[in-house]
């Protein structure tokens, strides 16, 4: 908003110019967001815990270590959404149909995220919603995006799929590309939402994964780069950069109130809303399969469950001592310090090896 209305003024204002360049206003975005998650944590804080009384109920079949952190308010999720969603439209040029997509999908998933919560607290259990439930939700919002995405995408890049590694590889999916695109946005989410287990063991590597794609918008949307490293460009993706920047800034804010012992949990509020919007940025920017790699440790936690449920059943033999896999290590008597930071450095190794991609080719 701030480019739209200000930008025009920099004939007469040389200062103004400087609302052009999108690297001003990702950080301008970053440090927006970073400030109001400050800003109004206290107070959010304060409110959920009014809310929710006794909060976030505990699973009985979890972890010891984790009874102790009975009382402690969920939905956290709403601080990061209310910092992202502010400092992204004050930011962004708002006649970017890309960036209204990706918040599409982060309010829209936030929502059912909050739904789940808010039936956790009120029934007082672990279930929430209906896995059904939440899953028809989440695909008709991700379905609406794909839907908005091909109609403002550019051919023969709308409807293709982007290989790592190889130049100019685009592989053409048709009508597939509909329930792939519903597919990564949705199972983004989800992995999100099944890492987020400890104290600060899904923010980081949140704010990892969206500081990477944020640079993968930034080159995927500058033709000069783009052609510099052989990656497809995608006309209008720079903006995203802006909404990546917001992200980092909200989780940074938000990993000030999570670090252990955390004062509040981000809950399913902010890990499907997070989820879902780096699977939309994904797709848009046409590195679906990088996202496996860079998000490669949503990826572990979630095959561990896929492999726990699949050995139970068939074999009636458990793989892992409890999923998600960062659930399997506190078992194993690692303390939940050194769970949470190194899985924060095998995300920051699988987010270079996303990246090298960008120039291997």
């Amino acid at each position: 908003m701030l480019f739209n209305l200000l930008f025009p003024l920099a004939d007469d204002f040389q200062l103004f110019n400087l609302f052009r360049y999108i690297t001003f206003r990702t950080g301008g975005a970053m440090l927006t967001a970073l400030i109001i998650s400050f800003v109004i944590g206290p107070g959010v804080i304060r409110w959920l815990k009014s809310m929710q009384g006794s909060g976030q109920p505990i699973r009985t079949d979890g972890p010891e270590t984790h009874l102790k952190k009975k009382g402690t308010p969920t939905m956290g999720g709403l601080m990061i959404m209310i910092s992202v969603l502010i400092s992204t439209i004050l930011w962004v040029d708002v006649t970017n149909a890309y960036t209204w997509i990706v918040l599409l999908v982060t309010v829209g998933f936030g929502l059912v995220g909050f739904g789940d919560d808010f039936l956790k607290l009120t029934k007082r259990n672990t279930k929430g919603l209906s896995g059904r439930g939440k899953m028809v939700a989440m695909i008709a919002v991700s379905g609406v995006a794909t839907a908005w995405y091909l109609h403002v995408a550019q051919s023969p890049l709308d409807t293709s799929l982007a290989v790592p590694f190889l130049k100019d590889v685009l592989i053409p999916l048709g009508f597939l590309f509909g329930p792939w695109a519903v597919f990564v946005i949705v199972g983004s989410s989800h992995s999100v939402n099944l890492t987020d287990g400890l104290d600060g063991l899904a923010i980081v590597p949140i704010m990892i994964a969206a500081a990477s794609f944020g640079l993968i918008a930034y080159l995927s949307g500058n033709a000069v780069f783009a052609n510099y490293l052989q990656i497809h460009h995608v006309p209008g993706t720079g903006e995203l950069a802006v909404f990546c920047g917001a992200l980092v800034g909200a989780g940074l804010g938000f990993l000030w109130f999570n670090a252990p012992p955390a004062m509040v949990f981000m809950g399913d509020t902010g890990s499907l809303a997070m989820g879902g919007a780096l699977g939309t940025v994904a797709v848009i920017t046409k590195h679906e399969l990088v996202l496996a790699i860079i998000g490669g440790l949503f990826v572990l936690e979630t095959v561990s469950v896929i492999v726990q449920v699949a050995s139970f059943k068939m074999t009636g033999k458990r793989v892992f001592r409890m999923a998600p896999l960062h659930h399997h290590f506190e078992k194993k008597g690692w303390s939940e310090p050194t769970v949470v930071i190194r899985f924060w450095i095998i995300a920051v190794i699988l987010a270079l090896a996303g990246l090298s991609t960008l120039k291997l080719r």
